[in-house]
């Protein structure tokens, strides 16, 4: 199963950049951890597309919530001070969030979609 999951930080500030490294780097270890594939990730300032293929026994909510869970704590253990002056109030990433599954959709048909929207 492949899945589209569409993030934002709280409040949709513009701080994923400063902090693009690590949180890659994150999202990468969580895939690995999980056995979710990445087949697309592309970080914007204010908003994430991860594109990840899972076996179908992980629902798309469960991807998302154990993704968005563990990412958003390593990100406060390593960026804490700075995190502190734009994400008031605990959290990380805004409560909502758009997953789909891509279907019958090529991944190369995806990823085209992913490149032409990042500056959504």
């Amino acid at each position: 199963m492949q899945i589209i999951d569409l993030q934002c930080p709280k409040y949709r500030h513009s701080i994923l950049e400063q902090i693009g490294d690590s949180l890659e780097a994150s999202f990468r270890d969580v895939c690995d951890e999980y056995g979710y594939e990445i087949l697309s990730l592309h970080i914007s300032p204010d908003h994430v597309h991860l594109f990840v293929s899972a076996h179908p026994k992980h629902a798309p909510s469960e991807i998302v919530r154990t993704v968005k869970s563990i990412t958003a704590r390593n990100m406060w253990e390593q960026h804490e001070p700075f995190l502190e002056e734009y994400v008031w109030g605990g959290g990380f990433w805004e409560e909502s969030y758009y997953v789909g599954t891509a279907g019958d959709v090529s991944t190369d048909t995806i990823e085209q979609y992913i490149e032409r929207t990042e500056h959504v």
